[in-house]
């Protein structure tokens, strides 16, 4: 946990903050104390919902992109490598003083610091918690200019960029739910956890679909779908599809809910994705949904509609549609 790192790098470890000025914090985990930082002079930059949500009940103040230049700034580290390079990349290019960089071993903190020390005078590392921490003292634009990285045209044509799922090309999964989607799905349709917006596009080409509702909880992905799905009838929300209200009860959903924040698989992300699809559909709404075969989501699927059946899939997949959503049952 960065928490513990940053005491130790404070606390004689060698890292000086500037007593002046607003000092960003890219991405922290929710649950992060931050031990040292004024509150009052720290701004959280987090395009996931969840988690900008959850500081901005905390008082913080927080924002999507970076707004101006700082004092300081400190990164941690997502778990992908692309993404974590672009947020180096604008750190260095908007801090006025230190850049501080803290990761977990398991998200390729390691990995990075070799890189950076390739081409940078790094300081630290302070090393705690299966994680470590260090920084650059005098970073500048163009030191790590090559990493940047915007929204880019995928082979298949579509737009995605670096850390939003299935950067690189179609997911597999998403595929075969296409594949998988009748051609009648109703006037009213919700597409949760939408991402850059592969199954909204292929839901669209239905000429019966009145509304479509593109619910995703990071705000880079939602941008992405924004240039997939050129359609009036897509209304694009930067929600978390777990607490979204729907406007009025729906036809249709569907979905490729994910299925971890960190390392590890929790289905329990999953489950409250079908909890709220029973929730927003109507009486004889219907459920599509892709999901990874070792995941246990068909006790929650029997529990929220009448009907569920598995309609194909293959060896890493299985496809679910289900039916006539149960209001009273828990």
């Amino acid at each position: 946990m960065i928490d513990s790192r940053l005491q130790l790098a404070l606390d004689g470890g060698g890292l000086d903050l500037p007593a002046e000025g607003t000092i960003a914090v890219f991405q922290p985990p929710r649950d992060a104390d931050l031990p040292g930082l004024d509150k009052d002079r720290v701004q959280i930059i987090h395009d996931f919902k969840p988690d900008y949500d959850a500081w901005t009940a905390r008082g913080y103040d927080v924002v999507r992109t970076v707004k101006d230049r700082y004092a300081a700034c400190i990164v941690c580290l997502p778990r992908a490598k692309a993404e974590a390079r672009v947020l180096i990349a604008k750190a260095c290019e908007v801090s006025d003083g230190v850049v501080v960089i803290d990761g977990q071993k398991t998200d390729g903190v390691d990995s990075i610091l070799r890189e950076m020390r390739a081409r940078v005078t790094i300081q630290g590392p302070i090393s705690k918690a299966h994680g470590k921490m260090f920084w650059i003292s005098d970073p500048a634009a163009d030191f790590f200019v090559d990493w940047a990285q915007g929204p880019s045209l995928t082979e298949g044509g579509f737009w995605t960029a670096p850390g939003v799922f299935s950067a690189d090309g179609v997911d597999l999964a998403s595929a075969l739910l296409v594949d998988a989607l009748p051609e009648k799905l109703g006037a009213q349709v919700a597409d949760l956890g939408a991402g850059w917006g592969f199954l909204s596009a292929h839901v669209l080409t239905r000429p019966a679909v009145e509304k479509l509702y593109l619910v995703e909880a990071g705000h880079l992905a939602l941008e992405c779908a924004r240039r997939n799905v050129a359609d009036d009838r897509a209304e694009f929300l930067w929600e978390d599809a777990t607490t979204w209200q729907a406007p009025h009860r729906l036809d249709a959903v569907v979905m490729n809910p994910p299925f971890h924040t960190g390392r590890a698989a929790e289905p329990q992300i999953g489950q409250a994705f079908v909890t709220a699809a029973a929730r927003m559909l109507s009486a004889q709404g219907k459920l599509w949904m892709v999901a990874n075969r070792h995941l246990p989501y068909e006790a929650e699927l029997k529990t929220r509609f009448a009907h569920v059946e598995e309609i194909g899939g293959d060896a890493r997949f299985k496809l679910f549609h289900a039916a006539r959503p149960l209001r009273k049952r828990r």
